[in-house]
């Protein structure tokens, strides 16, 4: 896994980080973009994300994944890349960020999340956590223990400490320090 770790980085060291003034989905403005789809829509980077972040699930003992519609892909290859082995297969359920208006219109994509159930919650990237908490919330009424908040990058700008506020563990796969500041 070591390998697979650094070429992840030197994927997303080349193509996901973009530099010039940026509004953030927090509302902050900064010198950079993570754009974690530059990676995760290709194929050896989607591969690479998957496997590692599958591995760390199977160490959680979960039984699910979450995340929001953003990170589609990578909770699809997670879930498929589980099925290949000898363990149980994960399930995954998919947060959206505007309900239907059509159908059930469900908040909720895909099997219903089960009271109890051990999940972990996935995203690419997180500044201050809020895609975080407003995922969580809508976790809530459905009774799942969301055993920790998985991401590919932590910006290292408030997340860990508002998921540390809620009990909540913050496992980032990299921080942004490990990064150069440029490309």
């Amino acid at each position: 896994m070591i390998a697979a770790r650094d070429e992840l980085h030197e994927l997303l060291a080349a193509r996901a980080f973009r530099w010039g003034d940026f509004v953030l989905a927090s509302g902050r403005r900064s010198d950079y973009f993570f754009d974690g789809k530059q990676v995760t829509l290709e194929g050896r980077g989607l591969f690479l994300a998957a496997s590692l972040m599958l591995a760390r699930c199977r160490e959680l003992e979960v039984t699910a994944v979450a995340g929001d519609d953003g990170v589609g892909p990578l909770l699809g290859a997670i879930v498929a890349l589980s099925g290949s082995g000898s363990e149980p297969p994960l399930r995954a359920f998919m947060i959206r960020k505007a309900e239907k208006q059509h159908g059930i219109a469900a908040k909720i994509a895909g099997p219903a999340p089960a009271a109890g159930e051990r999940v972990a919650l996935i995203d690419d990237v997180v500044t201050t956590g809020g895609s975080v908490l407003q995922a969580l919330e809508v976790l809530a009424p459905t009774g799942v223990e969301v055993a920790e908040v998985l991401v590919l990058v932590d910006r290292e700008e408030g997340a860990a400490g508002a998921m540390a506020a809620r009990a909540l563990p913050l496992h980032a796969l990299f921080r942004r320090s490990q990064f150069s500041t440029r490309s």
